[in-house]
Protein backbone atom coordinates (compact mmCIF):
# COMPACT_ATOMS: atom_id res chain seq x y z
CA UNK A 1 0.00 0.00 0.00
CA UNK A 2 1.50 3.11 -0.97
CA UNK A 3 1.35 5.54 1.70
CA UNK A 4 -0.31 8.61 1.25
CA UNK A 5 -1.33 11.88 3.37
CA UNK A 6 -3.97 12.96 5.47
CA UNK A 7 -5.95 14.92 3.10
CA UNK A 8 -5.88 12.36 0.40
CA UNK A 9 -6.62 9.59 2.95
CA UNK A 10 -9.75 11.32 3.37
CA UNK A 11 -10.44 12.83 0.12
CA UNK A 12 -9.77 10.18 -2.18
CA UNK A 13 -8.86 11.18 -5.88
CA UNK A 14 -11.83 10.55 -7.83
CA UNK A 15 -14.46 12.41 -7.59
CA UNK A 16 -17.38 9.74 -8.31
CA UNK A 17 -18.05 7.58 -5.23
CA UNK A 18 -18.81 4.08 -4.57
CA UNK A 19 -20.81 3.23 -1.68
CA UNK A 20 -20.75 -0.66 -0.70
CA UNK A 21 -23.37 -2.12 1.87
CA UNK A 22 -24.43 1.21 2.55
CA UNK A 23 -21.35 0.65 5.07
CA UNK A 24 -18.16 1.66 3.32
CA UNK A 25 -17.01 4.67 0.72
CA UNK A 26 -14.46 2.98 -1.58
CA UNK A 27 -11.42 5.41 -3.22
CA UNK A 28 -8.47 5.22 -4.94
CA UNK A 29 -6.71 1.81 -6.05
CA UNK A 30 -4.01 1.25 -3.30
CA UNK A 31 -2.77 -1.80 -5.28
CA UNK A 32 -3.64 -4.85 -7.29
CA UNK A 33 -2.78 -8.13 -8.64
CA UNK A 34 -4.04 -11.13 -11.27
CA UNK A 35 -7.13 -11.51 -9.51
CA UNK A 36 -8.10 -8.85 -6.83
CA UNK A 37 -7.44 -4.75 -6.35
CA UNK A 38 -6.68 -3.64 -2.92
CA UNK A 39 -9.33 -0.18 -2.47
CA UNK A 40 -9.00 2.37 0.11
CA UNK A 41 -12.18 2.73 1.92
CA UNK A 42 -14.00 4.69 4.58
CA UNK A 43 -16.39 3.44 7.46
CA UNK A 44 -19.62 5.72 6.67
CA UNK A 45 -20.03 5.34 10.61
CA UNK A 46 -17.57 5.48 12.16
CA UNK A 47 -15.24 7.42 9.71
CA UNK A 48 -12.39 4.61 9.64
CA UNK A 49 -9.70 4.45 7.23
CA UNK A 50 -10.03 0.73 5.92
CA UNK A 51 -8.23 -1.13 3.23
CA UNK A 52 -10.77 -3.27 0.96
CA UNK A 53 -9.83 -6.05 -1.40
CA UNK A 54 -11.82 -6.81 -3.96
CA UNK A 55 -11.74 -10.21 -5.69
CA UNK A 56 -13.88 -11.21 -8.59
CA UNK A 57 -15.37 -14.91 -7.81
CA UNK A 58 -14.81 -15.83 -12.13
CA UNK A 59 -11.03 -14.90 -11.64
CA UNK A 60 -10.74 -17.67 -8.55
CA UNK A 61 -12.37 -20.15 -9.82
CA UNK A 62 -10.84 -19.80 -13.55
CA UNK A 63 -7.05 -19.82 -11.50
CA UNK A 64 -8.34 -22.52 -8.94
CA UNK A 65 -7.65 -19.72 -6.22
CA UNK A 66 -10.59 -20.24 -3.96
CA UNK A 67 -8.92 -22.86 -1.32
CA UNK A 68 -6.39 -20.87 -1.00
CA UNK A 69 -8.11 -17.01 -0.64
CA UNK A 70 -10.46 -19.16 2.01
CA UNK A 71 -7.18 -20.38 3.61
CA UNK A 72 -6.45 -17.10 3.78
CA UNK A 73 -9.31 -15.81 5.19
CA UNK A 74 -9.40 -18.55 8.03
CA UNK A 75 -5.79 -17.63 8.81
CA UNK A 76 -6.65 -13.58 9.46
CA UNK A 77 -9.42 -14.47 11.51
CA UNK A 78 -7.61 -16.27 14.21
CA UNK A 79 -5.37 -13.57 14.42
CA UNK A 80 -5.96 -10.30 16.86
CA UNK A 81 -2.45 -8.47 17.39
CA UNK A 82 -0.54 -5.36 17.64
CA UNK A 83 1.85 -6.27 14.55
CA UNK A 84 -0.25 -8.42 12.24
CA UNK A 85 -2.71 -6.59 9.83
CA UNK A 86 -6.44 -7.28 11.16
CA UNK A 87 -9.64 -8.93 8.79
CA UNK A 88 -12.78 -7.01 10.29
CA UNK A 89 -15.08 -8.06 7.87
CA UNK A 90 -15.59 -10.20 5.02
CA UNK A 91 -18.63 -9.45 2.47
CA UNK A 92 -19.59 -11.19 -1.00
CA UNK A 93 -22.15 -10.29 -4.24
CA UNK A 94 -22.95 -13.05 -6.64
CA UNK A 95 -20.03 -11.98 -8.25
CA UNK A 96 -17.84 -10.12 -5.96
CA UNK A 97 -15.89 -11.05 -2.48
CA UNK A 98 -14.66 -8.13 -0.28
CA UNK A 99 -11.80 -8.39 2.40
CA UNK A 100 -12.04 -5.24 4.67
CA UNK A 101 -9.32 -4.89 5.95
CA UNK A 102 -6.77 -2.85 8.79
CA UNK A 103 -5.52 0.49 6.56
CA UNK A 104 -1.92 0.64 6.98
CA UNK A 105 -0.79 3.86 5.78
CA UNK A 106 3.29 3.68 6.20
CA UNK A 107 3.47 1.82 2.96
CA UNK A 108 6.26 -1.26 2.41
CA UNK A 109 9.33 -1.83 4.99
CA UNK A 110 10.24 -3.09 1.37
CA UNK A 111 10.71 0.44 0.79
CA UNK A 112 12.77 1.71 3.88
CA UNK A 113 15.08 -0.86 2.80
CA UNK A 114 15.72 -0.85 -0.62
CA UNK A 115 17.22 2.81 0.15
CA UNK A 116 19.78 1.25 2.27
CA UNK A 117 20.37 -0.54 6.04
CA UNK A 118 19.09 0.80 8.70
CA UNK A 119 20.53 1.52 11.98
CA UNK A 120 20.35 -1.38 14.11
CA UNK A 121 18.45 0.35 17.06
CA UNK A 122 15.72 1.16 14.04
CA UNK A 123 16.12 -3.07 12.69
CA UNK A 124 16.04 -4.30 15.81
CA UNK A 125 12.69 -2.52 16.67
CA UNK A 126 11.33 -3.91 13.49
CA UNK A 127 13.09 -7.13 14.24
CA UNK A 128 11.29 -7.39 17.61
CA UNK A 129 7.91 -6.80 16.11
CA UNK A 130 8.07 -9.33 13.53
CA UNK A 131 9.23 -12.01 15.72
CA UNK A 132 6.41 -10.93 18.43
CA UNK A 133 3.97 -11.63 15.60
CA UNK A 134 5.64 -14.72 14.51
CA UNK A 135 5.40 -15.99 17.77
CA UNK A 136 2.09 -15.21 17.76
CA UNK A 137 0.92 -16.85 14.73
CA UNK A 138 3.32 -20.39 15.73
CA UNK A 139 1.24 -20.23 18.64
CA UNK A 140 -1.91 -20.52 16.63
CA UNK A 141 -0.72 -23.26 14.99
CA UNK A 142 -0.02 -21.20 11.61
CA UNK A 143 2.80 -20.30 9.64
CA UNK A 144 3.37 -17.40 7.48
CA UNK A 145 5.78 -19.20 4.65
CA UNK A 146 5.78 -16.27 2.62
CA UNK A 147 7.73 -13.49 5.34
CA UNK A 148 9.91 -10.92 3.20
CA UNK A 149 10.00 -7.16 3.44
CA UNK A 150 6.95 -6.42 0.65
CA UNK A 151 5.00 -8.35 3.18
CA UNK A 152 5.84 -6.37 6.19
CA UNK A 153 3.90 -3.12 6.36
CA UNK A 154 4.17 0.00 8.42
CA UNK A 155 1.34 2.00 10.66
CA UNK A 156 1.42 5.75 10.74
CA UNK A 157 3.49 5.18 14.08
CA UNK A 158 6.35 3.43 12.54
CA UNK A 159 5.00 0.17 13.81
CA UNK A 160 5.60 -3.22 11.41
CA UNK A 161 2.25 -5.39 10.55
CA UNK A 162 2.65 -8.14 9.26
CA UNK A 163 0.39 -8.89 6.11
CA UNK A 164 -0.47 -11.56 3.23
CA UNK A 165 -1.18 -14.80 4.56
CA UNK A 166 -2.06 -15.76 1.23
CA UNK A 167 0.50 -19.09 1.30
CA UNK A 168 0.19 -19.70 5.26
CA UNK A 169 -0.23 -23.15 6.69
CA UNK A 170 -3.09 -24.09 9.03
CA UNK A 171 -2.47 -27.22 11.26
CA UNK A 172 -4.89 -29.55 9.33
CA UNK A 173 -2.31 -28.85 6.29
CA UNK A 174 0.26 -31.00 8.15
CA UNK A 175 0.99 -34.79 7.71
CA UNK A 176 0.82 -37.33 10.62
CA UNK A 177 4.72 -36.37 11.76
CA UNK A 178 4.10 -32.98 11.94
CA UNK A 179 5.79 -31.58 8.61
CA UNK A 180 4.68 -29.90 5.86
CA UNK A 181 5.35 -30.49 2.29
CA UNK A 182 4.11 -28.07 0.00
CA UNK A 183 6.86 -25.83 -0.91
CA UNK A 184 6.44 -22.50 -1.28
CA UNK A 185 6.86 -18.94 -0.56
CA UNK A 186 9.72 -16.28 -2.67
CA UNK A 187 13.28 -17.89 -3.28
CA UNK A 188 15.21 -15.52 -1.97
CA UNK A 189 13.92 -15.60 1.40
CA UNK A 190 12.90 -19.80 1.31
CA UNK A 191 14.72 -21.87 3.88
CA UNK A 192 16.79 -24.58 2.21
CA UNK A 193 14.83 -27.61 3.72
CA UNK A 194 11.48 -26.24 2.18
CA UNK A 195 12.96 -27.32 -1.74
CA UNK A 196 13.62 -31.19 -0.51
CA UNK A 197 10.65 -33.56 -0.83
CA UNK A 198 11.30 -34.72 2.84
CA UNK A 199 8.53 -32.18 4.63
CA UNK A 200 9.78 -29.11 6.57
CA UNK A 201 9.09 -27.56 9.84
CA UNK A 202 6.98 -24.33 8.66
CA UNK A 203 7.71 -22.71 11.73
CA UNK A 204 11.40 -23.18 11.56
CA UNK A 205 11.20 -22.31 8.02
CA UNK A 206 9.58 -19.30 9.28
CA UNK A 207 13.04 -18.12 10.99
CA UNK A 208 15.40 -18.72 8.15
CA UNK A 209 12.93 -16.55 6.51
CA UNK A 210 13.17 -13.81 9.32
CA UNK A 211 17.00 -14.55 9.36
CA UNK A 212 16.78 -13.52 5.90
CA UNK A 213 15.01 -10.04 6.70
CA UNK A 214 17.47 -9.30 9.56
CA UNK A 215 19.86 -9.82 7.37
CA UNK A 216 18.78 -7.08 4.93
CA UNK A 217 17.68 -4.46 7.29
CA UNK A 218 21.04 -4.41 9.11
CA UNK A 219 23.15 -4.85 5.79
CA UNK A 220 21.15 -3.21 3.42
CA UNK A 221 20.95 -5.86 0.71
CA UNK A 222 20.22 -10.05 0.54
CA UNK A 223 22.88 -12.39 2.24
CA UNK A 224 23.30 -14.86 -0.70
CA UNK A 225 24.16 -13.35 -3.91
CA UNK A 226 26.47 -14.70 -7.13
CA UNK A 227 26.17 -14.06 -10.83
CA UNK A 228 23.81 -16.60 -11.38
CA UNK A 229 20.84 -18.69 -10.29
CA UNK A 230 23.00 -21.57 -9.06
CA UNK A 231 25.20 -20.05 -6.95
CA UNK A 232 22.94 -17.58 -5.52
CA UNK A 233 21.03 -21.15 -4.38
CA UNK A 234 24.36 -23.34 -3.32
CA UNK A 235 25.33 -19.89 -1.11
CA UNK A 236 22.04 -20.41 0.10
CA UNK A 237 21.70 -24.29 0.81
CA UNK A 238 25.49 -24.10 2.42
CA UNK A 239 24.83 -20.81 4.63
CA UNK A 240 27.56 -19.20 3.18
CA UNK A 241 27.07 -15.57 3.25
CA UNK A 242 29.66 -12.49 4.65
CA UNK A 243 28.37 -9.88 6.97
CA UNK A 244 30.37 -6.25 6.42
CA UNK A 245 32.12 -4.31 9.13
CA UNK A 246 29.57 -2.33 10.33
CA UNK A 247 27.30 -4.71 11.52
CA UNK A 248 28.05 -5.18 15.29
CA UNK A 249 29.31 -7.95 16.39
CA UNK A 250 26.02 -9.16 18.69
CA UNK A 251 23.68 -8.59 15.62
CA UNK A 252 26.45 -11.11 13.92
CA UNK A 253 26.15 -13.37 16.40
CA UNK A 254 21.80 -13.58 16.28
CA UNK A 255 22.34 -13.70 12.51
CA UNK A 256 24.60 -16.48 12.89
CA UNK A 257 22.25 -18.68 14.53
CA UNK A 258 19.31 -18.32 12.11
CA UNK A 259 20.94 -18.44 8.52
CA UNK A 260 22.30 -22.08 9.63
CA UNK A 261 21.10 -24.47 6.81
CA UNK A 262 20.51 -27.51 9.03
CA UNK A 263 16.53 -26.57 10.45
CA UNK A 264 17.41 -28.44 13.65
CA UNK A 265 20.74 -26.36 14.60
CA UNK A 266 18.86 -22.95 13.33
CA UNK A 267 17.11 -20.66 16.85
CA UNK A 268 13.91 -21.02 17.68
CA UNK A 269 11.56 -18.72 19.00
CA UNK A 270 12.56 -18.50 22.75
CA UNK A 271 16.16 -18.89 21.88
CA UNK A 272 15.85 -15.57 19.51
CA UNK A 273 14.01 -14.00 22.36
CA UNK A 274 17.10 -15.02 25.05
CA UNK A 275 19.33 -13.14 22.65
CA UNK A 276 20.96 -10.21 24.19
CA UNK A 277 21.03 -8.12 21.14
CA UNK A 278 17.28 -8.98 21.23
CA UNK A 279 16.62 -8.10 24.50
CA UNK A 280 17.57 -4.67 23.79
CA UNK A 281 14.27 -2.68 24.70
CA UNK A 282 12.20 -5.44 24.08
CA UNK A 283 8.71 -5.04 25.59
CA UNK A 284 5.70 -7.93 24.53
CA UNK A 285 2.79 -6.54 23.16
CA UNK A 286 -0.29 -6.38 25.45
CA UNK A 287 -3.75 -5.59 25.15
CA UNK A 288 -4.33 -8.00 22.31
CA UNK A 289 -6.93 -10.13 22.07
CA UNK A 290 -7.87 -13.51 19.99
CA UNK A 291 -11.33 -13.48 17.88
CA UNK A 292 -12.70 -16.91 16.68
CA UNK A 293 -15.79 -17.77 15.26
CA UNK A 294 -18.77 -18.20 17.70
CA UNK A 295 -19.23 -21.89 16.06
CA UNK A 296 -14.93 -22.42 15.99
CA UNK A 297 -15.33 -23.34 11.94
CA UNK A 298 -13.74 -21.23 9.75
CA UNK A 299 -14.32 -23.13 7.07
CA UNK A 300 -15.69 -19.92 4.49
CA UNK A 301 -18.98 -20.20 1.99
CA UNK A 302 -17.70 -17.01 -0.19
CA UNK A 303 -21.50 -17.67 -1.48
CA UNK A 304 -22.90 -16.35 2.02
CA UNK A 305 -23.06 -12.55 2.99
CA UNK A 306 -25.11 -9.50 1.73
CA UNK A 307 -26.11 -10.09 -1.65
CA UNK A 308 -26.71 -6.00 -3.07
CA UNK A 309 -27.05 -5.11 -6.39
CA UNK A 310 -24.36 -5.58 -9.09
CA UNK A 311 -24.37 -2.24 -10.52
CA UNK A 312 -22.83 -0.83 -7.24
CA UNK A 313 -19.43 -1.81 -8.46
CA UNK A 314 -20.21 -1.03 -11.98
CA UNK A 315 -17.74 2.61 -11.68
CA UNK A 316 -14.74 0.75 -10.16
CA UNK A 317 -12.96 1.39 -12.80
CA UNK A 318 -13.40 5.15 -13.22
CA UNK A 319 -11.78 5.12 -9.89
CA UNK A 320 -8.74 3.40 -10.44
CA UNK A 321 -5.40 4.36 -10.93
CA UNK A 322 -2.12 2.67 -12.40
CA UNK A 323 -0.76 0.98 -9.27
CA UNK A 324 2.90 -0.63 -8.51
CA UNK A 325 2.87 -3.79 -10.54
CA UNK A 326 3.27 -7.00 -8.90
CA UNK A 327 6.65 -8.77 -9.41
CA UNK A 328 7.37 -12.64 -8.88
CA UNK A 329 9.91 -15.03 -6.79
CA UNK A 330 11.77 -15.49 -9.72
CA UNK A 331 12.55 -11.66 -11.01
CA UNK A 332 13.44 -11.42 -7.16
CA UNK A 333 16.48 -13.97 -7.31
CA UNK A 334 17.64 -12.59 -10.99
CA UNK A 335 18.41 -9.29 -9.00
CA UNK A 336 20.63 -10.28 -6.22
CA UNK A 337 23.69 -9.77 -8.19
CA UNK A 338 22.73 -6.08 -8.22
CA UNK A 339 22.26 -6.04 -4.54
CA UNK A 340 19.04 -5.59 -3.32
CA UNK A 341 18.10 -2.75 -5.82
CA UNK A 342 15.05 -4.30 -7.18
CA UNK A 343 13.98 -1.27 -9.62
CA UNK A 344 14.09 -3.40 -12.55
CA UNK A 345 11.17 -5.53 -10.96
CA UNK A 346 8.83 -2.94 -11.79
CA UNK A 347 8.99 -2.46 -15.85
CA UNK A 348 5.46 -3.68 -16.91
CA UNK A 349 6.90 -5.09 -19.97
CA UNK A 350 5.73 -8.66 -21.31
CA UNK A 351 8.59 -11.36 -19.62
CA UNK A 352 9.07 -14.55 -21.98
CA UNK A 353 8.54 -17.88 -19.78
CA UNK A 354 12.17 -18.70 -20.04
CA UNK A 355 12.70 -20.38 -16.09
CA UNK A 356 11.15 -22.52 -13.97
CA UNK A 357 12.27 -24.51 -10.93
CA UNK A 358 12.38 -28.47 -11.18
CA UNK A 359 12.31 -30.96 -8.18
CA UNK A 360 14.38 -33.30 -10.30
CA UNK A 361 17.95 -33.94 -10.44
CA UNK A 362 19.57 -32.33 -13.00
CA UNK A 363 20.56 -35.33 -15.17
CA UNK A 364 17.04 -36.03 -15.34
CA UNK A 365 15.88 -32.81 -16.31
CA UNK A 366 18.25 -33.09 -19.22
CA UNK A 367 16.78 -36.48 -19.99
CA UNK A 368 13.51 -35.29 -20.08
CA UNK A 369 14.67 -32.12 -22.38
CA UNK A 370 16.31 -34.64 -24.97
CA UNK A 371 13.02 -36.63 -24.96
CA UNK A 372 11.12 -33.24 -25.92
CA UNK A 373 13.44 -31.74 -27.92
CA UNK A 374 12.69 -34.95 -29.74
CA UNK A 375 8.70 -34.86 -30.05
CA UNK A 376 8.79 -31.28 -30.94
CA UNK A 377 10.99 -31.79 -34.02
CA UNK A 378 14.03 -30.19 -32.52
CA UNK A 379 17.38 -32.08 -32.89
CA UNK A 380 20.06 -31.20 -30.40
CA UNK A 381 23.06 -29.55 -31.88
CA UNK A 382 25.39 -29.21 -29.22
CA UNK A 383 25.20 -30.53 -25.35
CA UNK A 384 27.45 -30.13 -22.60
CA UNK A 385 27.30 -31.67 -18.85
CA UNK A 386 24.68 -28.79 -17.90
CA UNK A 387 23.72 -27.14 -21.39
CA UNK A 388 21.74 -28.55 -24.61
CA UNK A 389 21.43 -26.80 -27.62
CA UNK A 390 18.42 -27.07 -29.69
CA UNK A 391 17.53 -26.19 -33.17
CA UNK A 392 13.93 -26.22 -34.94
CA UNK A 393 13.45 -27.25 -38.58
CA UNK A 394 10.74 -25.18 -39.26
CA UNK A 395 11.30 -21.89 -41.48
CA UNK A 396 9.91 -18.78 -39.13
CA UNK A 397 9.51 -15.20 -39.96
CA UNK A 398 13.89 -14.84 -39.07
CA UNK A 399 14.57 -18.36 -39.66
CA UNK A 400 14.51 -21.45 -37.34
CA UNK A 401 13.99 -21.02 -34.18
CA UNK A 402 17.40 -22.06 -31.61
CA UNK A 403 17.64 -22.18 -27.64
CA UNK A 404 20.17 -22.44 -25.30
CA UNK A 405 18.90 -24.49 -22.57
CA UNK A 406 20.66 -24.70 -19.28
CA UNK A 407 20.26 -26.81 -16.08
CA UNK A 408 21.44 -25.83 -12.86
CA UNK A 409 21.45 -28.25 -9.96
CA UNK A 410 21.56 -26.11 -6.55
CA UNK A 411 20.49 -29.02 -4.56
CA UNK A 412 19.71 -33.13 -4.61
CA UNK A 413 16.77 -33.20 -6.87
CA UNK A 414 16.45 -29.49 -6.86
CA UNK A 415 17.17 -28.00 -10.25
CA UNK A 416 16.80 -24.75 -11.71
CA UNK A 417 16.21 -24.60 -15.76
CA UNK A 418 16.84 -21.53 -18.07
CA UNK A 419 15.92 -21.21 -21.72
CA UNK A 420 17.36 -18.55 -23.86
CA UNK A 421 16.66 -18.26 -27.61
CA UNK A 422 19.55 -18.10 -29.87
CA UNK A 423 18.27 -17.62 -33.20
CA UNK A 424 14.46 -17.11 -34.73
CA UNK A 425 11.72 -14.64 -33.62
CA UNK A 426 11.01 -13.68 -30.24
CA UNK A 427 7.50 -13.57 -30.57
CA UNK A 428 7.38 -16.92 -32.21
CA UNK A 429 9.70 -18.61 -29.58
CA UNK A 430 7.50 -16.57 -26.52
CA UNK A 431 4.06 -18.54 -28.83
CA UNK A 432 6.56 -21.71 -28.44
CA UNK A 433 7.46 -21.84 -25.19
CA UNK A 434 3.79 -21.42 -24.09
CA UNK A 435 2.33 -23.65 -26.81
CA UNK A 436 4.60 -26.39 -26.27
CA UNK A 437 7.34 -26.35 -24.14
CA UNK A 438 5.40 -26.11 -21.11
CA UNK A 439 2.84 -28.74 -21.84
CA UNK A 440 5.76 -31.07 -22.43
CA UNK A 441 7.79 -30.50 -19.48
CA UNK A 442 4.72 -30.13 -16.82
CA UNK A 443 5.69 -33.34 -15.56
CA UNK A 444 8.64 -32.46 -14.12
CA UNK A 445 8.10 -28.49 -13.73
CA UNK A 446 7.47 -26.79 -10.08
CA UNK A 447 6.88 -23.02 -11.05
CA UNK A 448 7.46 -21.55 -14.52
CA UNK A 449 8.49 -17.84 -14.33
CA UNK A 450 5.60 -15.27 -14.48
CA UNK A 451 3.22 -17.56 -12.87
CA UNK A 452 1.89 -15.56 -10.12
CA UNK A 453 0.53 -18.71 -8.23
CA UNK A 454 1.96 -22.17 -8.38
CA UNK A 455 0.20 -25.42 -9.72
CA UNK A 456 1.00 -27.49 -6.56
CA UNK A 457 -0.43 -24.16 -4.27
CA UNK A 458 -3.58 -24.50 -6.29
CA UNK A 459 -4.38 -28.14 -6.35
CA UNK A 460 -3.68 -27.84 -2.27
Amino acid sequence: MDPQDDQQQQQPSSPRRTIIFNKYEMGRVLGQGSFAKVYYGRNLVSNESVAIKVIKKEKLKKERLVKQIKREVSVMRLMKHPHIVELKEVMATKSKIFLVMEYVKGGELFTKVNKGKLKEDVARKYFQQLISAVDFCHSRGVTHRDLKPENLLLDENEDLKVSDFGLSALPEQRRSDGMLLTPCGTPAYVAPEVLKKKGYDGSKADIWSCGVILYALVCGYLPFQGENVMRIYRKAFRGEYELPDWVSSEAKNLISKLLVANPEKRYSIIDIMKDPWFQIGFMRPIAFSMKDDDDGNNDIDFNDGIIIDEEVMTNEEVVSKPARPFYNAFEIISSLSHGFDLRNLFETRKRSPSMFISKFSASAVLAKLETVAKKLNFRVTGKKEFMVRMQGNREGRKGKLGMTVEVFEVAPEVAVVEFNKSSGDTFEYIKFCEEEVRPSLKDIVWSWQGDSNNDYERQQ
